[in-house]
């Protein structure tokens, strides 16, 4: 099978584009490394892409996607861990002054879970990946007879107030964030209205980036 021509299409207009307009700064990038300020913690979701919803350009943006932008609470073992592994890497080697916990709605990950769909495969790694979000849906409660869609957006944005919670249990976080040189963000992303919304910690709600304090349910 031959490599996507709609990858190659995009390449050529990057190339006839976009390099040339930012062809000093990729080479300033190349030369000094990148000092990205902030780290975006999203969901591999094709539809939430940090860099377009941020408008941002090369070098400006540490990002790291998985499903449902989750993050394991610290466990120092001697096992592989990809995500502790750039968390590690941003704070304590780039020295991000921002982590930003992106999640979005209708998110596939959240949804699987709450529906306790059956195993893509034997080795069910969505199924236990997303049980990390087991202790966010207990702050919730039963769904009982509301809706699924409330229930979902609910679930969804709790989730990403226990992945800060979970950013957090690292010792070199909280370190950080004691100290003043770092701050960490929730953020929830409609991919129908493009809607961006920022958890308020004084009310631990989500607001539009511009306005009052009050939960926001895209599903509405």
């Amino acid at each position: 099978m031959d490599f996507p021509e709609r990858l190659l299409a995009g390449y050529r207009a990057f190339r006839a584009n976009r390099l040339p307009v930012e062809q000093q700064r990729f080479r300033e990038l190349a030369e000094s490394g990148q000092q990205p300020e902030v780290m975006v913690i999203g969901c591999c979701d094709s539809r939430v892409s940090p860099e377009a919803i941020f408008d941002a350009g090369p070098g400006e943006l540490f990002v790291v996607r998985n499903v449902a932008n989750l993050v394991p609470p610290y466990t120092p073992t001697g096992l592989t861990h990809g995500v502790s592994a750039a968390l590690e890497f941003a704070v304590e080697a780039l020295k991000v002054k921002h982590i930003v916990v992106l999640g979005h709605a209708r998110c596939g990950g959240i949804r699987a879970f709450a529906a306790a769909d059956r195993p893509l495969s034997p080795g069910d790694f969505i199924g236990k990946w997303m049980s990390l979000i087991q202790p966010a849906a207990a702050t919730l409660g039963p769904r009982g007879q509301a809706p699924l869609a409330d229930y979902l957006t609910r679930l969804e944005q709790a989730s990403i107030r226990r992945t800060l919670a979970s950013l957090r249990s690292f010792p070199f976080v909280a370190a950080a964030l004691a100290a003043g040189r770092l701050a960490q963000h929730g953020a929830y992303f409609d991919v129908a209205t493009g809607l961006l919304s920022l958890l308020d910690e004084t009310c631990s709600e989500f607001r539009p980036a511009a306005g009052p304090c009050h939960s926001v349910n895209p599903a509405a």
